[in-house]
């Protein structure tokens, strides 16, 4: 069996260079707006992308975020997202569902935009937008910022 794996396990490392698809996790903060009142958050993700093209990309991303203030939980969210590959940076619009941040709210879906610059080597910055919103769930919007290494 190891005869088979190790050479498996060669192969796709050698392979993967070759290949744009890229594994991302980040540490991010940022603030929310509700209606009447913002709060701070914090929170880490991770993620991969597909390479389409030299111009496009798509991915997935799964978050956990909480906003810095009592009565909130640990809202986790999925994400699909798409883009380009511009000169500078990635930029991209994304979409999904965020679980509920708080015991009296409901679970919401979002839709936004972000971008990705390369910093050094594999550390990027990302800035990221996103509005939340959902049947009984009142509208807010998150603009938040992070750092993250790919690999």
């Amino acid at each position: 069996m190891r005869k088979l794996i190790l050479p498996l396990l060669a192969s796709l490392a050698m392979a993967s260079p070759a290949l744009a698809n890229e594994s991302r996790v980040e540490a991010r903060g940022g603030v929310l707006w509700l209606p009447g009142q913002s709060e701070a958050t914090a929170g880490v993700a991770a993620g991969y992308d597909f390479d389409m093209g030299p111009a496009a990309f798509t991915g997935l991303e799964i978050s956990a975020d909480k906003a810095l203030a009592s009565g909130y939980k640990t809202a986790f969210g999925f994400t699909g997202r798409a883009g380009i590959k511009a000169a500078v940076a990635k930029v991209y619009g994304a979409g999904g569902y965020t679980t509920e941040p708080c015991s009296n709210c409901n679970g919401a879906w979002h839709l936004g935009a972000g971008a990705e610059m390369p910093l050094m080597g594999p550390l990027y910055g990302k800035v990221e937008y996103r509005h939340l919103f959902g049947d009984k769930t009142f509208d807010s919007d998150a603009l938040t910022a992070g750092v993250g290494i790919k690999f």
